[in-house]
């Protein structure tokens, strides 16, 4: 008997399993709200031409049916994704934090889904991620950086979607470059603490990628042309950018006998870490040492004294990306210019010592 009930229960168990996972379809979605389905897709791909009212009914349904959009098929009849790929060297990384926001913001609302992906500031890792991206059809690419390897560069100018290199400029674009000077925006600052009557002016890195080795450059070049270049003021590591390792780079230059009278920081977070360091050691800033940082990240403006940075338009920026995008998949329109320098700002601030 038992075992007549075993063998009887297990094609119910199967049926229960099959109507459990049945996926809800579009129809479903149009049922549960009283809309047609067209109403429904058109919500979901364009919600700017639904009302909200209307919108949130919708949205309802689809949330209550645990409704997921079947990509495959929507390409098959639309020959589109609607979607947009983008490539950032760190997630983790709070430079790229409103660049990300910005791209939401403008391509979200009109229908776009944005798929991310992370090079962690790796050659290899970043020809994965635009193959990756490619497997999935996208209608462009915004990626960081204008170092691609010659592999990468094949892939991106051989995918026949828009792509858009920023954060640095480039005589040489795939396709669109959206950026700002990085060498000339840190020659800038460099200058200005040579201007402000410094000559003992350190430099500290990490990380080195392509846009670190540019404001190292653009140090280099203020200080050749002022005739203080040293290579003893240099201070420098591979590894992660962060607050630890601002504090680490100072105390190596101090500890071989090369106190600096003004920092170059190539990251804000590293001018955070100069600050502390000068605190544990007595440093008055900006009395002993001025400080000016780059990027302007949030914190840089509350510190103590306020740090002195090179502001970054990265919101401005990953706007104009989903601006531009946007505007070649839906009308074919293109900026005039291939390059687009979107500039930068030099912030002084109480970090640095301003002439009596």
């Amino acid at each position: 008997m038992a075992s007549r009930l075993q063998a009887g229960s297990e094609p119910s168990r199967r049926r229960e399993v099959k109507i459990r996972r049945k996926r809800s379809t579009l129809a479903d979605v149009a049922s549960l709200a009283c809309v047609s389905a067209v109403t429904v897709s058109r919500a979901l791909r364009r919600p700017d031409m639904v009302s909200a009212k209307l919108r949130e009914r919708i949205q309802a349904a689809v949330r209550e049916l645990a409704y997921v959009p079947d990509v495959a098929a929507s390409r098959l009849a639309s020959n589109r994704t609607h979607t947009i790929g983008v490539i950032v060297s760190s997630l983790t990384n709070g430079v790229f934090a409103d660049y990300i926001n910005a791209l939401h913001d403008n391509l979200l609302p009109a229908g776009y889904q944005v798929l991310i992906l992370s090079t962690r500031y790796s050659e290899a890792e970043e020809e994965k991620a635009i193959a990756t991206l490619l497997g999935q059809h996208p209608e462009a690419i915004i990626i960081v950086g204008v170092d691609q390897s010659e592999h990468a560069r094949h892939l991106l100018e051989s995918s026949g979607v828009p792509v858009v290199q920023t954060f640095q400029l480039t005589d040489t674009p795939i396709d669109i470059n959206l950026g700002l000077d990085q060498r000339d925006a840190a020659y800038q600052a460099t200058k200005t603490l040579i201007d402000l009557g410094h000559r003992k002016i350190g430099v500290i890195a990490s990380r080195l990628d392509a846009r670190a080795r540019a404001r190292l450059e653009g140090y280099a070049r203020a200080m050749r042309e002022a005739g203080l270049f040293d290579e003893k003021w240099y201070a420098t590591t591979p590894q992660q950018t962060c607050v630890k390792a601002g504090g680490q780079l100072l105390a190596q230059l101090i500890d071989k006998g090369c106190q600096p009278e003004a920092v170059f920081c190539c990251d804000d977070l590293l001018a955070l870490g100069v600050l502390f360091e000068c605190q544990r050691r007595d440093i008055e800033v900006p009395d002993d040492m001025s400080i000016i940082g780059f990027n302007n990240l949030e914190f840089a403006e509350s510190a103590q004294p306020p740090l002195a940075t090179v502001a970054t338009p990265r919101y401005e920026m990953g706007q104009m990306a989903a601006e531009i995008v946007r505007k070649i998949i839906e009308s074919g329109e293109r900026p005039p210019d291939s390059r687009i320098d979107v500039g930068y700002k030099l912030e002084l601030r109480g970090s640095v010592k301003r002439p009596a």
